[in-house]
């Protein structure tokens, strides 16, 4: 595997409350080393408070580690980078702009639009099942609608790489699984890198080719998820993917 995204011993250490003194707090994340393939969606995954979104921003260039280095296809990355995209746990769509209008506003900032950009807007709305809801308000989706949205949103720009933190967390567990297929069916069809943080156990399964366990700062060795691909709904009832998610429950609980 093509190593496209590379942390290397990366460190990060928030200051304890009341002190001058940058990092004197345990490290949040300490000593990772972590690389994820091109095209490859490797998920972080543990409990609240270990440090797996905090990774994610080192990963992006959203924070700068403390020691170590982050590399994006062999360039360091101090800051976000154009072939970055990301989506978080809030759609955070503009009420005033239409759905059409939300997905190219991360073009439309930068410059002005094409008809080729607007054509690839409704082709990523037909794509994510959004097919005639282009002219709609944020206000008039369901959240599962909304999630569309942002993913349609995050790819408009073309990324090589996604960084995704807990994107589908506050939806209802079949509009999670539906929006789970249709993300990665998607995501591997373009070839696009994803890091993908969780704490759904299942979520982690379903979707990754690696799985990384994040415990107290530390990473454990990755767990390749050997499912085949598509990924459908039935795959979720089979004894295969139950083992796996019965190995990382294990590993979580200090069993491996």
């Amino acid at each position: 595997m093509t190593q496209f995204l590379q942390l290397e011993a990366v460190h990060y250490a928030y200051p304890q409350r009341g002190s001058r003194v940058q990092g004197v707090a345990r490290g949040v994340v300490q000593d990772v080393s972590l690389q994820v393939g091109a095209g490859e969606i490797h998920v972080l995954v543990g409990r609240s408070g270990c440090g797996k979104t905090t990774l994610l921003k080192l990963a992006a260039g959203l924070l700068q580690p403390q020691q170590g280095q982050v590399r994006l296809q062999s360039q360091a990355v101090s800051t976000p980078m154009p072939e970055m995209g990301f989506i978080f746990q809030s759609p955070t769509l503009l009420n005033w702009l239409s759905v059409h209008d939300n997905i190219l506003l991360p073009l439309q900032l930068h410059r002005a639009l094409t008809q080729d950009d607007r054509h690839r807007a409704e082709q990523l709305l037909s794509q994510l099942g959004l097919d005639g809801m282009s002219q709609a308000r944020p206000q008039q989706l369901s959240g599962g609608q909304q999630s569309r949205v942002a993913i349609a949103r995050a790819l408009i720009a073309g990324p090589t790489v996604l960084f995704m933190d807990e994107p589908f967390a506050a939806l209802d567990a079949i509009t999670r699984e539906e929006l789970q297929h249709d993300f990665s069916k998607l995501c591997r069809a373009q070839g696009i890198a994803v890091l993908f943080v969780t704490h759904d156990l299942r979520e982690a399964v379903f979707l990754g080719d690696r799985v990384s366990l994040m415990q107290s700062g530390f990473l454990q060795t990755p767990l390749a998820i050997s499912l085949p691909h598509p990924r459908d709904s039935g795959l979720r009832f089979g004894p295969d993917f139950n083992a796996l998610c019965a190995q990382l429950r294990q590993a979580m609980d200090g069993g491996l």
